[in-house]
């Protein structure tokens, strides 16, 4: 029989499993001043998959992006995002069911710096945990 579920790992893990709602190919929202209006998801950070299986993302995650619409500077520029709000539906560990209605970026550097200066909407807590220089910025964490 298959092995399941998390070995060795005793109580509550860091990041529990998040159903992931972005795939790589996805065309997505900008949530933040920084220039970007509308991002493409090129990458996701960190994952491993198999043979012909697209890599997704869940909130909180960092993915590799590239400009589709915003400034024209920063049109065709590949860039890193984490991701804030997510449609697909997702179980938090209280038992509750989160669902945004529609999916956001948010444009960082390579260390977790956002690029931009506010960020509009909501965020997701598993991403104001995960980031807190994010959470920082944001007026409302849901």
């Amino acid at each position: 029989m298959a092995k399941r579920g998390l070995k060795g790992a005793v109580g509550i893990t860091y990041r529990p499993g998040i159903t992931p709602g972005l795939l790589v190919g996805s065309l997505v929202k900008c949530a933040d001043n920084s220039g970007a209006q509308e991002v493409r998801v090129i990458g996701v950070g960190g994952q491993k998959t198999r043979l012909r299986r697209v890599p997704a993302a869940a909130v909180g995650d960092m993915v590799t992006v590239s400009v589709r619409r915003g400034k024209p500077e920063l049109k065709k520029q590949v860039l890193k995002a984490v991701v804030i709000r997510q449609r697909k539906p997702y179980r938090r560990m209280n038992g509750i069911w989160v669902q945004f209605e529609d999916n956001a970026v948010v444009i960082v550097g390579d260390d977790g710096e956002p690029k931009g200066t506010e960020i509009r909407g909501v965020v997701a807590k598993e991403a104001a945990e995960r980031w807190p220089k994010i959470a920082a910025l944001t007026s409302m964490v849901v």
